[in-house]
C-alpha cells in the first residue's frame, strides 16, 4: 500500500506510555535543562485510546524510584489514589482452608509500599511529563522500526482505516514516520517492536529465553471494604497444582474497591491448563469469597509478566535504541514487582541520553552506558539477588520454597545458578499424557454474577476494536492448528487465552476448526508467549483498540 507519509522529527521517541517511558521522558526533559543541553523535542506514543487505558499491574509499588524522581512523592501519592500498605498477610490455601504464615518472609513484607492503580498512576505521570514539555500521543501504535543501515532511526506508526482484507477504506490514513536520534522501547512485556529488535540484532544471543506468567485480575466494589484499606494478602497453593508456578493476591483499595487476582506461570506442562478457569476456582475459596461477598465486579484485565529474571534480560541497547522496563524483562519475580524497576530504568536511560546528547553520539558504544548504569544501580543489584527465583520452582512448590529460602541466605544462589533454561512453551507436554487425568474445572458453575465466563469478563475490561481491520493475531499456519496441534496438544490456545479469542468451532464433518475473535483481545499477549509451535504473532491493531482499563 503506497501512500505519502507524514514525517515527524523529534530528538527522542519513547514507545509505550507506561511507567518506564513516561519516567524516562520526564526525567530526560528535566536533566536536559539542568545540564545546559536545553529544550529537547521528546515524544511518547501510546497504542491505547487514552493514556492509562492499557495500564494494568498487580498494584503494589515499592516507592524507592518514585521518591528519587519526586522527593515529595509521599505527599503526592493521594493525587492518583495510592494507598500506603497498612497490613500484610500470606496464606497457604487448600481447597477449603487457609493457613497463615506465622512469620512473613522478608520479600513479602510490604510495609512502606503503596497499593495503586497503574492506569491512574501513568495518567498522573503523563500530566507531569507534559508539564516538562514532553509531547504525549495516544492512539499511535508503533508498527515497525525505521533503519539507516543497521541503526534504528525511528518508528513507523500503524496505518489507520484498512479493511480486513488489507485494502484502504475511505477513511484511510497512512502511518507516520517518526524520526528520532534515539528510540526508547517501553512497550511492556513481549512488545512488538522490542521483539523485532531483539530478533534482528540477536540481542538475546547471550541470555536465556524469557519466561512469563500471566496475571488475571478483577476489581470489585464491595460495600464497607474501605475499612480494610491498605490490607495486602498473598496466597500460594490452591487452586494451582504444586507443579504450576503462581499464586493469588487480594488488595484493599480506597473507595470500597478490592483487587483480586491470580498469577499463573506460563511454563506449565498440561496443555489443558486454563489460567482464567484457575482464577475462577481461586474466587471460590472461602477466604476470597468472604472478601468479595456482597460486592459486584467493576473491572477485569490480564497481562503477561516477564519472570525469567537476570539471566533472561537481553542486551538492552543497540545503535539508536534502548529498551526499558518490562519490555526488557526488568521485574523482581520474587516480590512480583516491576513498577519501581521500570521507573529506575527510565531514569537511567535518561541519564545515558544526556551523555549521548553532550557527545552528539547515539551509537551503540555510547548507549551501552545504559546497561552499565543499570548493572551498577540498586535496580541491577536487586535483579541479581533474585536471579534464580522463578526457575527454582521448576520441580514444584515444595522444592521451590526450599530453594527460595536458600536464596535468601546465599545472595540469590540457592541450589546453584541456573543461567540456561528453556522457554516456557517448550515445557508443554502432549495431550496424550493427560488422557486419564480428571477435569479440574468441572465444579465451575458460571453465573456471571460471581463466577464469570471469559466473554463476560471481557465486557468489564472495556475492550473495543474496529471490527473491519486486518486481524492483529497473525497465525502462520491454520492447517497445523486444525490437525497436528489438535492431536498433539488439544489446541491449547482455547485454554490459555483469558479472553476467548481462540475458539475451536465444530464442523459438519465432526471435526473442529480454529476461529479467531480478535475483538475480544485484551492485549495480554499470552498467545504469542505460550503457543507450543510459536506460529502466533501478536501485532498492534488500529490505534485506540483494546481494553479501556479503569482502576487496574
Amino acid at each position: 500500500m503506497s501512500a505519502e507519509r507524514d514525517v515527524l522529527e523529534v530528538d527522542v521517541l519513547f514507545v509505550g506510555a507506561g511507567p518506564a517511558s513516561l519516567t524516562g521522558a520526564l526525567y530526560l526533559a528535566r536533566l536536559a535543562r539542568e545540564t545546559g543541553i536545553g529544550e529537547l523535542n521528546i515524544a511518547v506514543i501510546e497504542k491505547g485510546r487514552e493514556i492509562g487505558s492499557h495500564g494494568i499491574s498487580g498494584g503494589v509499588m515499592d516507592p524507592r524510584a518514585a521518591r528519587e524522581l519526586f522527593p515529595d512523592f509521599d505527599a503526592l501519592a493521594h493525587e492518583f489514589g495510592a494507598t500506603p500498605v497498612t497490613d500484610d498477610a500470606v496464606y497457604y490455601l487448600t481447597e477449603q482452608k487457609q493457613f497463615a504464615f506465622p512469620i512473613l518472609p522478608p520479600p513479602l513484607k510490604n510495609h512502606g509500599n503503596y497499593i495503586l492503580s497503574l492506569g491512574r498512576f501513568v495518567r498522573w505521570l503523563a500530566v507531569k511529563a507534559e508539564a516538562e514539555g514532553v509531547q504525549v500521543f495516544p492512539e499511535f501504535p508503533g508498527a515497525s522500526l525505521l533503519y539507516e543501515e543497521d541503526r534504528v532511526v525511528g518508528v513507523r506508526t500503524a496505518d489507520q482505516g484498512v479493511d480486513k482484507n488489507g485494502q484502504p477504506k475511505r477513511v484511510y490514513q497512512p502511518g507516520v514516520d517518526i524520526h528520532a536520534k534515539v528510540t526508547v522501547l517501553g512497550e511492556g512485556p513481549r512488545g512488538t517492536l522490542t521483539k523485532q529488535l531483539v530478533q534482528t540484532h540477536r540481542l538475546d544471543a547471550h541470555s536465556s529465553p524469557q519466561v512469563y506468567s500471566v496475571g488475571i485480575k478483577e476489581v470489585w466494589e464491595v460495600p464497607g471494604s474501605s475499612a480494610h484499606k491498605g490490607r495486602v494478602i498473598h496466597t500460594m497453593g490452591y487452586p494451582l497444582p504444586s507443579e504450576i508456578f503462581g499464586g493469588g493476591f487480594i488488595y484493599h483499595m480506597p473507595d470500597n474497591l478490592v483487587a483480586v487476582g491470580l498469577v499463573v506461570g506460563l511454563d506449565y506442562a498440561d496443555p489443558r491448563t486454563d489460567p482464567h478457569h484457575e482464577f475462577q476456582l481461586f474466587k471460590l475459596h472461602p477466604l476470597v469469597r468472604s472478601t468479595l461477598d456482597g460486592g459486584k465486579l467493576v473491572g477485569f484485565g490480564a497481562k503477561t509478566i516477564p519472570e525469567g529474571g537476570f539471566f533472561a534480560v537481553p542486551r538492552l541497547y543497540t545503535g539508536g535504541c534502548l529498551i526499558v522496563g518490562d519490555a526488557g524483562g526488568l521485574l523482581n519475580a520474587q516480590q512480583l514487582k516491576g513498577i519501581h524497576l521500570a521507573l529506575k530504568s527510565g531514569m537511567l536511560a535518561a541519564e545515558t541520553l544526556v551523555e549521548a546528547f553532550q557527545r552528539n553520539d547515539f551509537e551503540a558504544q555510547t548507549l551501552a552506558g545504559y546497561e552499565h548504569r543499570l548493572e551498577q544501580s540498586w535496580a541491577g543489584q536487586e535483579l541479581y539477588q533474585v536471579r534464580n527465583f522463578h526457575q527454582g520452582f521448576r520441580k514444584g512448590l515444595t522444592a521451590g520454597l526450599v530453594n527460595a529460602g536458600l536464596q535468601l541466605v546465599s545472595h540469590g544462589t540457592g541450589f546453584g545458578d541456573e543461567d540456561r533454561f528453556e522457554a516456557g512453551h517448550a515445557r508443554m507436554q502432549s495431550i496424550r499424557n493427560y488422557a486419564t487425568a480428571p477435569n479440574r474445572y468441572g465444579r465451575l458453575k458460571y453465573d456471571d454474577a460471581y463466577v464469570h465466563t471469559k466473554v463476560n469478563d471481557v465486557y468489564f475490561s472495556g475492550t473495543l476494536h474496529e471490527e473491519d481491520q486486518p486481524c492483529h493475531l497473525v497465525v502462520a499456519d491454520y492447517d497445523l492448528c486444525n490437525t497436528r496441534c489438535r492431536e498433539e496438544y488439544g489446541n491449547p490456545c482455547q485454554h490459555f487465552c483469558p479472553a476467548n479469542v481462540y475458539e475451536m468451532v465444530p464442523q459438519e464433518n465432526g471435526e473442529t476448526r480454529l476461529q479467531l475473535n480478535p475483538s475480544n483481545c485484551v492485549h495480554c499477549k499470552t498467545c504469542d508467549v505460550m503457543d507450543p509451535y510459536q506460529i502466533i504473532t501478536w501485532i498492534a491493531p488500529e490505534g485506540g483498540g483494546g481494553p479501556n482499563y479503569k482502576n487496574l
